[in-house]
């Protein structure tokens, strides 16, 4: 079973580049805002992305990062 989301208060603007989007793409207007909708939620939230980036294992270094960098450039 499908559900219907009506957004009210679109700005012309904003319509008008929805609108050309969709048709530059070759898709009605509510498969393209459909879509975009579905890109956005498969990201995570800001929130998402601190905490498995804190859930990461710490890693030490024997050396200065700048030192690491450095080496690395040369290898170039």
């Amino acid at each position: 079973m499908t559900i219907s989301l009506q957004i009210r208060n679109i700005p012309p603007s904003l319509h008008k580049r929805l609108k050309a989007r969709a048709a530059t793409e070759g898709v009605s207007m509510s498969r393209y805002v459909l879509r975009e909708i579905e890109r956005a939620l498969e990201r995570p939230t800001r929130r998402e992305l601190i905490e498995a980036i804190r859930s990461q294992p710490k890693v030490v270094l024997d050396r200065p990062v700048a030192d690491i960098l450095r080496e690395e450039r040369d290898r170039r």
